[in-house]
């Protein structure tokens, strides 16, 4: 039986907390308190994923979740992702607009050739676009170059602000998969929020050298397709784990008096589906039972509302106004704000005030 050595515990960066520097070591319990505006306790965002699956998937560096597993060509499972572009985004858009929701749509920008009337009807509503990659089968690892994927990130951009003209500030890596640079690259291409780690259930500040980023945690463990998809859980079990969510979280925030998150990460060739559509309505419904608690705002206001406080915060615990210490929150926000307000005053189709 071999010993390891003592110099297996010396390695870089060792020390209380995290053996790196993204992101400042904090735990939640014991952060400054933020609240949602008018008191709300729990933020609610509602992520749409609208992707392309394609029929000759590479597969590279790995076989993304719910791509095709069948022989070529694989008709049956294509077809069935192409309904939820073709079908059920729609009875989405039909909900979403009829409660008059903010809702973030994240976008494979492959859709911009291959569903160009979908992405002119999201221009026309009231959504938030997001960057969602180029398609499922281009998943960001490391077996591409920093220039490689640098340039995978700036075509995906440039095709979605050319299409929508709208500020993608926004980023959610196709099956969330990043390299060890995506992070550091995405603030190069003026993304200003990432949602593809869940390790939190309120936003927080990265420190990247491309400039600063907020992660923005959209939850795992209540999607849909992780839900029903990959545990095969019913239609009922994923409304009653969503609002069992909603619950908890309003009442912890309650307890604390510290506010928490809460992304609902929803698929519309899965849950746009006949047999599902009601399902949704229940989860609608139970948010409106507790419009009281609950502050529904797309990502970008979140991610806002959560800049601004922690900008006020950090000038507070450190004795000027200025925000000193969180500047590149401080940054952060200004931008979103001037998004916000540009995607706002542009969009003649929104229903909110």
């Amino acid at each position: 039986m071999s010993v390891l050595g003592p110099e297996y515990l010396q390695y870089d960066k060792r020390r209380y907390g995290y053996d790196h520097d993204w992101y400042d070591w904090s735990m939640l319990g014991e952060r400054m308190p933020i609240t949602w505006p008018e008191d709300k306790a729990l933020a609610v965002w509602i992520n749409v994923s609208l992707q392309h699956f394609p029929l000759n998937q590479q597969g590279k560096p790995f076989k993304t979740p719910f791509g095709m597993t069948m022989p070529y060509p694989d008709l049956r499972h294509f077809t069935l992702r192409d309904y939820g572009n073709r079908v059920g985004i729609y009875r989405f858009l039909k909900v979403f607009e009829r409660e008059q929701l903010p809702v973030t749509y994240a976008v494979n920008a492959a859709l911009v050739e291959r569903a160009p009337l979908l992405l002119k009807r999201l221009g026309q509503s009231a959504a938030e676009i997001v960057a969602h990659g180029w398609d499922m089968d281009h998943l960001h690892a490391s077996h591409w170059t920093d220039s490689e994927e640098s340039a995978i990130i700036a075509r995906t951009l440039e095709s979605l602000r050319t299409a929508t003209d709208r500020p993608i500030q926004g980023w959610l890596s196709p099956a969330r998969s990043q390299s060890w640079n995506t992070l550091a690259l995405l603030p190069e291409h003026g993304i200003h929020y990432c949602m593809d780690w869940v390790n939190d259930d309120m936003p927080y500040p990265l420190k990247l050298k491309g400039g600063p980023l907020t992660m923005l945690p959209l939850m795992s463990e209540i999607e849909d397709s992780f839900v029903m998809g990959s545990n095969l859980h019913s239609e009922d079990e994923w409304v009653d784990q969503v609002t069992d969510a909603i619950d908890f979280l309003i009442q912890e925030a309650r307890q604390t008096g510290a506010g928490r998150v809460l992304g609902l990460s929803l698929h519309p060739w899965l849950t746009g589906q006949p047999h599902r559509m009601a399902c949704l309505e229940k989860v609608l419904a139970h948010l409106r039972t507790q419009r009281d608690h609950v502050w529904i705002a797309s990502a970008s206001e979140i991610v806002h509302a959560f800049n601004e406080r922690s900008t006020a915060q950090s000038g507070v615990a450190s004795g000027d106004g200025d925000g000193a210490g969180g500047g590149g929150v401080a940054n952060v926000d200004k931008k979103l704000t001037q998004s916000t307000q540009l995607t706002q005053s542009s969009n003649p189709h929104n229903p909110r005030p």
